[in-house]
């Protein structure tokens, strides 16, 4: 019954999220360039290839950054994974996209 014991830390349940993450996860939101997000499975590192195919093919000079910290992808509301982040907006989610359609998100955007 340890009435007297030092109160011990427990880590929070979501392991991850904590302030100075959040803090973190926004200044990477306002970074220009395009970001995976995903915890570095099969398919998140798919996803990854077919940017870099893609940014390749379209000859675009943008930087590619692979998140994998949970408390930085939950802070850009995604909850299915891989996602693609174009320019801090959330371009997909949820699914592998092609090199073909990597390309027409990223002319889309990049027009606009």
């Amino acid at each position: 019954m340890n009435l007297f014991k030092k109160k011990e830390k427990k880590e929070c349940c979501c392991h991850q999220i904590n302030q100075e993450n959040i803090e973190r996860a926004e200044e990477l939101k306002k970074e220009a360039g395009i970001k995976i997000l995903g915890s570095g499975c099969k398919k998140c590192e798919k996803l990854e290839e077919s940017v870099k195919k893609a940014v390749a093919e379209l000859d675009l000079n943008l930087t590619i950054t692979h998140i994998t910290d949970f408390g930085q992808i939950a802070s850009y509301g995604v909850m299915s994974t891989p996602a693609l982040v174009l320019n801090g907006e959330v371009v997909s989610f949820g699914k592998v996209l092609s090199v073909d359609e990597v390309k027409h998100i990223l002319s889309v955007k990049m027009e606009g």
